[in-house]
């Protein structure tokens, strides 16, 4: 008798094994494949369901003052809550590499689109940032196999990259002007009666504004000094405000050189053909890019 209670016990824990291992690479295949009909038709309707999710929380916005709207717009708000809490505890569960998924690019945006309905029970207005689920839609880019532009996005990023250096050099002085200029102003303005430079902070706020030429118009000098300090500082910005950008296309023009491999011309030996990651010449050894 207890040798067939084990039997069946054995089955029923193999049966469930199966089904469970079934399930699993079932739901793989339709959640994370794009090969297969399922597999693409769950993405498009997963794709369609983000822009239906964002359109709402934007018409929700616009609706405060509208109570039965409002509330059609919670009603359907929850809805897909929970269709992509499902959908990403989903993911979790049929992945072979549960906490790789987690931590990936793609996993992190997905967690971060679920959170903002369930932050807003402590913070109000949370809730609004369910449009970072827009970046949920770079999928497009997987599912219609798009990838030929991936390349160029990819060798757009390694640019960034290769810049961050000389760019957060760069902030540094910026902030290091900024905050100089700002002080330099109130010194000029902060003895005029009613003077918007009350403080340096304000002064270094009207600097940055002024630097980056949004220019609000909310704080302008009176004193003939600092409208003409002010004359500087804005032509300043004009010439500072192009470094980055000369930064990055420096770096893009070497992407695209590395990229490119076999049409760059060894400055040593004015060979070609090397390899696209190539940093030195193949033939004498000497540095590619100066």
């Amino acid at each position: 008798m207890k040798k067939r209670k084990s039997v069946i016990s054995r089955t029923f824990r193999i049966i469930s094994y199966k089904l469970r291992h079934d399930l699993k690479q079932n739901l793989y295949i339709i959640i994370f494949g794009t090969d297969t009909f399922l597999g693409k038709a769950f993405d498009v309707f997963l794709m369609i369901a983000i822009l239906l999710s964002i359109l709402i929380t934007i018409f929700d916005s616009m609706v405060n003052s509208i109570p039965w709207l409002q509330t059609t717009c919670y009603i359907l708000e929850g809805f897909f809550t929970l269709f992509f809490t499902a959908e990403y505890i989903a993911r979790l569960y049929c992945s072979p590499e549960p906490k790789k998924y987690a931590l990936s690019f793609f996993g992190i945006i997905d967690l971060l689109a679920i959170l903002p309905p369930y932050l807003s029970f402590f913070f109000i207005n949370a809730r609004y940032m369910m449009i970072i689920r827009m970046f949920r839609l770079i999928r497009v880019f997987r599912v219609f196999k798009l990838f030929n532009f991936m390349s160029e996005g990819n060798m757009l990023l390694r640019s960034l990259q290769m810049s961050m250096k000389k760019i957060l050099v760069f902030f540094l002085f910026v902030v290091i002007l900024i905050v100089t200029l700002g002080t330099v102003m109130f010194v000029f303005e902060s003895n005029v009666p009613d003077s918007k430079f009350s403080s340096i902070p304000q002064s270094i706020y009207w600097a940055a504004v002024t630097m980056t030429t949004v220019g609000y118009g909310d704080m302008t000098p009176v004193t003939d000094a600092g409208r003409f300090f002010a004359t500087v500082v804005m032509v300043l910005g004009y010439t500072i405000i192009a470094v980055p950008t000369g930064i990055v296309s420096s770096e893009m023009i070497k992407e695209m050189h590395r990229f490119n491999g076999k049409d760059v011309v060894c400055p040593h030996c004015h060979r070609q053909g090397h390899d696209g990651d190539a940093n030195y010449c193949k033939y004498c050894g000497h540095e590619l890019y100066n």
